[in-house]
């Protein structure tokens, strides 16, 4: 029932609705943009998160050059301006009721979509799982509501676990999460210390859980029928004598004087006598402990951790439709600039998973003055669909030739 759309209107018409195109200040006058200068920001915008580069948009767009273009790119998408742009996308669809058929914005997944890097660069490099040629990840966080909420680019051979903290605390948008997945790559024993002490449930999808070893506060030898799965004992003095300090780290990430990627890197390439790390791996055994237990008796855990990845996976196949440009590789050699493309990526994912959700919502109130709406089916529909999305814009044939045996002339040298 959606009909077709353009992407440019439909960027136009949410930044209409929401107000997103607000975000995009002025670095040096604060001023939002006025008049022309919104259709410019959503031509850059498209510009960056289609990957096609601004060239290529001030050609098919004759009403706006590349040098307009390039001046909003340096003074309006900025690193703030996008985050609160995204923020404003998902705040407004955390405030349409048809989401809470998916989620109530308290759980959310986490996944690396690997993009291959066309050029020279610090932080690309070489991962044999992706076959030949260097890349960087962006590692996008994902809600329950079918939102991206974060999104930073990363090492493409760097854990994942690193980075989740940074999403979970940093986003600024309305959401409240409490439960968060990853897959295998993306836990430490570490991170579920850490996780648990900032207040958020740290639920990874294991891999060969057979092999998971649990720890015990007391002896294992107290437990002889499950001796086996017992890896050893929990140290509970290395968690006393250090907990003061593991709480001011844990505060001082929460209030962002540092950042838990930082620090999680950090307390990993430390020795293992380092007193912080070691309680914090320790307070991490516990919790990844009960975690296990629980992922092995409790199938709706499983059935809600497999389902928050998914909508992940599905976040994952819409942006790679949309970075069609340049075969899907980043083509900038520093990383806040491929950050500005996978931002402006993500502001188009969430832009259409909105203008998706509202007219779904218009599409249930039809069905509801029916009464032919069956609710039941509503938490199994998505707003990632994007079959009816034009994202290349349109050609015009001009039937309009030029003389026989004539050519056009040359530019001038």
């Amino acid at each position: 029932m959606l009909r077709r759309v353009k992407l440019t209107d439909l960027l136009m018409e949410v930044a209409e609705r929401t107000g997103f195109d607000e975000s995009f200040v002025h670095a040096s006058s604060n001023q939002p943009p006025k008049g022309e200068e919104k259709s410019i920001v959503m031509a850059s915008l498209m510009a960056m998160g289609t990957n096609i580069g601004l060239t290529k948009m001030a050609e098919a767009t004759p009403d706006i050059s590349y040098r307009q273009m390039a001046n909003v790119m340096q003074w309006r998408l900025h690193e703030d301006a996008m985050t609160r742009a995204q923020a404003t996308l998902v705040n407004y669809q955390h405030r349409i009721s048809l989401t809470s058929y998916w989620g109530d914005g308290t759980t959310s997944s986490s996944d690396g979509m690997r993009v291959p890097v066309g050029v020279s660069s610090l932080h690309a490099d070489s991962n044999p799982h992706y076959g030949t040629g260097k890349g960087a990840t962006i590692y996008r966080f994902t809600s329950d509501q079918f939102s991206s909420f974060y999104a930073k680019v990363i090492n493409t051979n760097a854990r994942d676990a690193v980075h989740v903290i940074d999403g979970l605390l940093h986003h600024e948008s309305d959401l409240s999460i409490e439960e968060h997945y990853t897959d295998t790559a993306g836990y430490t024993d570490q991170v579920f210390g850490l996780s648990h002490l900032l207040g958020f449930r740290f639920a990874p999808r294991l891999r060969d859980i057979s092999d998971a070893k649990l720890y015990t506060i007391s002896s294992p030898n107290n437990f002889p029928n499950i001796k086996g799965i017992l890896r050893g004992k929990i140290n509970t003095n290395v968690i006393k004598e250090n907990f003061d300090d593991v709480l001011r780290l844990a505060h001082s990430i929460r209030e962002g004087r540092v950042s838990g990627s930082l620090i999680m890197g950090k307390l990993g390439s430390y020795a293992r006598q380092n007193k912080i790390a070691t309680a914090l791996r320790e307070i991490g055994r516990i919790e990844k402990t009960i975690f296990i237990l629980d992922y092995i008796t409790n199938e709706t855990l499983r059935r809600r951790i497999h389902r928050g990845l998914n909508k992940g996976e599905a976040m994952n196949g819409l942006a790679r439709a949309l970075f069609f440009g340049k075969r899907g590789e980043f083509r900038e050699r520093g990383i806040q600039d491929q950050l500005q493309r996978a931002s402006a990526l993500n502001i188009l994912i969430n832009a259409i998973s909105v203008w998706n959700t509202v007219y779904l919502s218009e599409v249930t109130k039809k069905f509801k003055k029916r009464d032919s709406l069956k609710e039941e089916l509503l938490p199994h529909i998505s707003p990632l669909g994007w079959e009816h999305i034009n994202f290349l814009g349109e050609y015009k044939f001009d039937s309009h030739r030029l003389p026989t045996n004539s050519l056009r002339p040359l530019n001038k040298n």
